[in-house]
C-alpha cells in the first residue's frame, strides 16, 4: 500500500493534506474504500481506508494503529549546502532512506551557496521517508554559520569533523561508539578555513576519517551516515 504523509494525526486528523489528497486520488486514481498507510513523521504509522475521495481533503477511517519505537542511537549529520543544489537535495533524500535523525546545514567560510530552500528540502526528506516506508521524519535545521551551529549543539555524546590530515588517521568506523549520540561535521566544497577547524576543535570536536578517497561534499555525508549506520547494526 501507498504511504501518505499527515503529521497531525495525534490531533485526531483523519484526512490527507491538499497535496498528498491529490496525489492520492487524481495521480494514483483511489477511491471509497481502497486501503492506504498513513504517517505522521513522529512514530505513529496508521492503516487507513479512504472515506472520501477529495483531491482537496481525502477524507479517511483509521483501521489499525501502531507506534514505532525510536532507535537506541542518535545520528546527526551537519554539511554545508553544495553549489549545485540538486547534489544537497540528492544527499538529503539518500541519507534519509539509509536512516539519519537530524541533517544540520550552515553556510562555511568557504561556502559556494549561501541560502537553501528549505521547504523544498523537507519535500525531498518525506518523499525519502514514505518511500523508504519509515515513521519517522528527521530534522532539518539550518545555521548561518559553523560558529552558530556549533554553539547550538549540546546533545551529541561523540563530536566528529571529516577533515583529514597527516596527523589523522583515525577512521569514523573505529572511533564511533554503538547507541551513541554522535554529530560528523562535513565540510563545504572549498573545505573547512583554518580558523573554523581549530573552532571545531575546541568545541569537542576530534578529526576523522571516512576514507583514503577524497570525497565530495554529499558523498562524504552519504558516507558518514552509511558507516554510522553500519556501527549500529
Amino acid at each position: 500500500m501507498e504511504i501518505y504523509y499527515q503529521p497531525n494525526l495525534s490531533n485526531h486528523t483523519t484526512y490527507l493534506p491538499e497535496e498528498e489528497s491529490k496525489h492520492c486520488v487524481r495521480v494514483l486514481r483511489r477511491k471509497p474504500g481502497d486501503r492506504i498507510v498513513v504517517v505522521d513523521g513522529k512514530g505513529t504509522k496508521i492503516e487507513a481506508e479512504i472515506t472520501d475521495a477529495n483531491p482537496k481533503k481525502c477524507g479517511f477511517r483509521i483501521l489499525s494503529e501502531h507506534e514505532t519505537a525510536r532507535k537506541g542511537f542518535i545520528i546527526q549529520i551537519a554539511l554545508a549546502p553544495t553549489k549545485s543544489i540538486d547534489r544537497t537535495e540528492w544527499f538529503v533524500e539518500k541519507a534519509v532512506e539509509i536512516g539519519v535523525d537530524s541533517i544540520n546545514f550552515y553556510f562555511g567560510k568557504h561556502s559556494e551557496r549561501r541560502k537553501i530552500n528549505l521547504d523544498r528540502v523537507v519535500k525531498k526528506a518525506i518523499g525519502a521517508m514514505k518511500q523508504s516506508g519509515q515513521a519517522f521524519l528527521p530534522q532539518i535545521n539550518t545555521y548561518d554559520s559553523l560558529r552558530e551551529l556549533l554553539k547550538d549543539d549540546s546533545t551529541s555524546a561523540q563530536r566528529f569533523i571529516a577533515f583529514v590530515d597527516f596527523e589523522n588517521q583515525d577512521h569514523l568506523m573505529d572511533l564511533a561508539e554503538k547507541g551513541s549520540s554522535i554529530i560528523v561535521l562535513i565540510g563545504p566544497e572549498g573545505d573547512f578555513s583554518k580558523d573554523e577547524l581549530q573552532l571545531a576543535l575546541d568545541s569537542g570536536y576530534s578529526k576523522v576519517s571516512l576514507g583514503n578517497n577524497r570525497l565530495r561534499t554529499e558523498t562524504a555525508g552519504l558516507a558518514a551516515c552509511h558507516i554510522l549506520n553500519l556501527v549500529n547494526r
